[in-house]
């Protein structure tokens, strides 16, 4: 993979990572369509190591806050608006564990076909539009409930399916719970912290147990890159969030599952 290669799938990785348009299902399709080998193993742990520090970085007041009140909470001290957040995280994390762990080589082997990641585009597109549409946005996270962690949580497991956005995902939950659109997408970056760890954890072992040689001035570039994209994206599209609807994404998604379905039929 050449230095070009590498800023161009780390930019992909950066800008789709927080959008609700599938990064996976784009890092999946773009090397296909540009007839480039598979980027492998060791560059998608570094570029999603990037979108980690990017989350962290951008949020960094409320993740210590968080961290810190949910550390108290679970030594006897008091709940606190982060602590409950902190908690509501872990626990709309546990689905999307379960369903990584059980299931999670069987997803990335068979479903990763660029038929199948259209039709779960096109798919998604139309439930991004009818949520976005019918939602109340009524309540912001202090309001968020035990059986809106639960949706929200198992919202993220089914977008470990390739062509299903993680964030759009969760953002459609919660905006379908009656959150408002600014209360959905910070809790849904917010989420994103575990779920990266834990899948990028997941890599790092598989890669460690790989003879994959590694160009770390390729890693460093694309860790760079994504990162950057990454903030730059959470920034804006926190504004774009607040001033309009989420129809865009949806007729992104579906005039680009079209196109491909018309490619690799």
């Amino acid at each position: 993979m050449d230095k070009f290669q590498a800023i161009v799938l780390a930019f992909v990785q950066g800008i789709t990572e927080f959008l609700p348009v599938s990064s996976s299902g784009h890092l999946i399709l773009l090397p296909k369509l540009l007839g480039w080998e598979d980027q492998g193993l060791a560059f998608d742990v570094m570029v999603h190591l990037g979108t980690l520090i990017a989350v962290l970085v951008y949020f960094r007041q409320e993740v210590q806050l968080i961290l810190r009140d949910t550390l108290a909470s679970l030594f006897g001290g008091a709940q606190t608006e982060h602590s409950r957040i902190g908690w509501q995280i872990a626990f709309a994390t546990i689905p999307v564990g379960l369903v990584g762990f059980f299931w999670g080589d069987w997803v990335e082997s068979i479903l990763r076909d660029p038929l199948y990641i259209a039709m779960m585009m096109i798919l998604f597109a139309g439930v991004l539009w009818w949520v976005d549409q019918h939602n109340k946005q009524a309540r912001d996270l202090g309001m968020l409930n035990r059986r809106d962690i639960l949706v929200i949580g198992c919202a993220q497991a089914i977008s470990l399916m390739p062509g299903i956005s993680r964030s759009g995902m969760t953002i459609a939950a919660a905006l379908l719970m009656g959150l408002n659109r600014d209360a959905a997408a910070r809790f849904s970056f917010l989420m994103a912290i575990p779920v990266i760890i834990l899948a990028g954890g997941l890599k790092v072992v598989e890669l460690l147990q790989s003879e994959e040689a590694i160009d770390w001035s390729i890693m460093l570039l694309g860790v760079t890159v994504s990162a950057l994209v990454a903030y730059a994206c959470i920034h804006w599209f926190l504004g774009f969030i607040r001033r309009f609807s989420m129809l865009p994404f949806a007729l992104y998604l579906l005039g680009l599952g079209t196109v491909i379905l018309l490619i690799f039929r």
